[in-house]
């Protein structure tokens, strides 16, 4: 990445980070660079090869903040170790989830990260013709409940649906009664999120067993 684009990008990441994605323009990026704006276009294009520019130095981030990710030879180690990194890299930068769920990885940061998935899936004995979609599968729940988490979905804030019961329509939610002792109970996250993972790889490893091409 030459010394200009890196700038452009680390400029871009911080405007993000303090005003989220909606603070991003061609415009900010350039002042913040100290440039105009069509001197940022032979470095990233347009407003659209930014963001994705933008995505792939953050998915990239996720190999590099866990450089021996490629090394663990065990394929269930290496799959946590890739949610838990994803998880603490989009707890500092939450704008990501937007990204993640409205662009392609298509930056090659990114595509090195989803190889480090399709190599995991592999080792795990998945079929080849099962690996992209298994890839697929487990990429968007990573996504999803990192997603969720940023967005306030999960946990004690205003948005948590555990503190709008309420709210909810009247007469009988027989699915919630059956649950309510346990919809009740605080959650530990960090503890959700790890055992959520435990049946993600058993997941794999069911479908690694039937061996189906």
């Amino acid at each position: 990445m030459s010394g200009k684009r890196e700038e452009i990008l680390d400029a871009a990441v911080a405007i993000a980070d303090e005003r989220g994605l909606a603070g991003v323009s061609m415009r900010s990026v350039a002042q913040a660079v100290g440039v105009t704006p069509m001197a940022l276009y032979p470095h990233v294009g347009d407003k659209a090869g930014l963001l994705d520019a933008m995505l792939g130095r953050l998915l990239g981030m996720v190999f590099r903040t866990a450089p021996a990710l490629a090394d663990v030879s065990d394929w269930r180690d290496r799959v946590r170790l890739f949610a838990h990194t994803a998880r603490t890299l989009a707890k500092g930068h939450p704008w990501v989830t937007g990204l993640l769920f409205s662009r392609p990885a298509v930056t090659p940061d990114a595509v090195t990260t989803v190889d480090l998935l399709y190599l995991a899936l592999l080792d795990a004995g998945v079929p080849k013709s099962h690996v992209p979609r298994l890839e697929r599968l487990v990429s968007t729940y990573m996504l999803g409940w990192i997603a969720s988490e940023a967005g306030g979905r999960f946990g004690s804030g205003a948005l948590d649906p555990r503190g709008r019961r309420g709210q909810l329509p009247d007469g009988a939610l027989e699915g919630h009664d059956a649950v309510m002792p346990w919809l009740a109970q605080p959650v530990d996250w960090d503890a959700e999120f790890d055992r959520d993972l435990d049946d993600l790889v058993t997941m794999i490893e069911t479908l690694a067993a039937k061996g189906q091409e």
